[in-house]
């Protein structure tokens, strides 16, 4: 099968969530024998598989991603594909534009919310704008979809038929993270010391300042023998600079290639997820986040802490892949990190990290169940079956 995947908004390849999500589902797809085309923006050298159409967003804006329509039809009508595959955006709907033109199913994706949350800007300003046409917009993408891919049902509008949905989670690439994965560090490992890894973009919601607080009463109870390694950049880390000052037990050696990361994540002890859900107004809806560092942790067989929360005391089940503790108190997290100093408890639970994500959080996983329902769409619409 022939697929066109628009998601000029991307930049291929990245060390960002929605980079690397973009490059496994095209990578991925590829591999189950579909003819992959990706419009997309290019960072570097690209990985064989799929063919890369360089198509980024004007002045590299997102929001000005829709005047990219005609060049997207353009190369929709040059490679003739049997389905499109566009990954939402706000302001974008040009993979949409063209399947509609050329007659070819669509398949939207989703993972970020469509309705509006409580409070939000964009729907004060749709509705000075009289006629919405933020919401109707996106209400039409949507109706014109055949499949609706996210990870959260609850973040689509409600007349969304649940036919047309597949809720699924992201993935961890389980060949290149993996508990005995080698190559160069941006730490030091020190004998005798318990490394924490948390892995992310810094920003408030990540909850990297909860981290640092955690490391401070660790401290403050003689536990110097643990060492949190935070790696990444972002807005929030200039304040968590601020907040690790005088503690030698957090390293913050800057952002790493994704490509060198499956060995930062093996050379850690546990994998630490702090979000914060009260530092994002959109999480009112839910944690409709995919949290890709969590499936990476759990592949590097990393035992992981994350805060007691919806979805991921799902995907972190507690006391079986990792401990979730309750973020409403002070030292939540920093007992729950301080309880897996006992080395058994941590290898008992990274094994079976491994083990659930191999199973059922793999980028093959997602790609295997997103074949399965573009091939239910395309038997409903009397076209060919793309099942492998």
């Amino acid at each position: 099968m022939k697929i066109l995947y628009c998601a000029t908004d991307q930049v291929v390849p990245g060390f960002l969530g929605g980079s690397v999500h973009v490059q496994a589902v095209a990578e991925g797809l590829a591999a189950l024998g579909h003819e992959m085309h990706v419009a997309t923006r290019t960072g570097g050298t690209l990985p064989p598989g799929p063919v890369w159409h360089r198509l980024g967003t004007p002045l590299s804006m997102p929001h000005l991603r829709l005047l990219r329509t005609g060049t997207v039809i353009r190369l929709a009508t040059t490679v003739r594909p049997d389905l499109i595959m566009e990954r939402y955006h706000n302001f974008g709907g040009e993979g949409v534009l063209a399947a509609r033109r050329l007659g070819v199913p669509l398949v939207l994706e989703v993972n970020a919310p469509i309705i509006d949350y409580p409070g939000s800007s964009k729907h004060t300003i749709d509705r000075a704008l009289l006629v919405q046409p933020l919401r109707r917009w996106r209400e039409w993408q949507c109706r014109h979809a055949d499949l609706i891919v996210t990870p959260m049902a609850r973040i689509l509008p409600a007349d969304v038929p649940v036919s047309r949905i597949l809720e699924i989670e992201w993935g961890a690439d389980t060949e290149q993270f993996r508990p005995d994965a080698t190559g160069p560090l941006p730490f030091a490992r020190q004998p005798g010391r318990l490394v924490l890894v948390f892995a992310g973009a810094f920003r408030p919601w990540h909850g990297a300042v909860h981290l640092v607080r955690a490391m401070r009463l660790l401290r403050d109870r003689g536990r110097t023998d643990v060492v949190a390694v935070m790696i990444g950049a972002g807005p929030e880390l200039g304040r968590v600079r601020a907040e690790a000052a005088g503690l030698d037990t957090v390293v913050l050696p800057g952002s790493v290639a994704h490509d060198r990361m499956p060995a930062c994540l093996a050379a850690a002890d546990i994998g630490v997820a702090p979000f914060d859900v009260t530092a994002h107004k959109q999480l009112q809806l839910g944690f409709y986040w995919s949290p890709l560092k969590v499936f990476e942790y759990m592949a590097a067989g990393l035992p992981v802490v994350a805060p007691d929360i919806d979805r991921l005391r799902y995907i972190v089940r507690h006391e079986r892949e990792g401990l979730v503790y309750d973020s409403s108190t002070p030292d939540g997290l920093a007992n729950a990190i301080e309880a897996l100093r006992d080395p058994v408890l941590r290898a008992a639970l990274g094994r079976a990290a491994r083990k659930r994500v191999e199973s059922e959080f793999s980028w093959a996983a997602h790609c295997r169940r997103l074949e399965q329902a573009i091939d239910r769409v395309l038997k409903e619409k009397g076209r060919p079956a793309c099942a492998s």
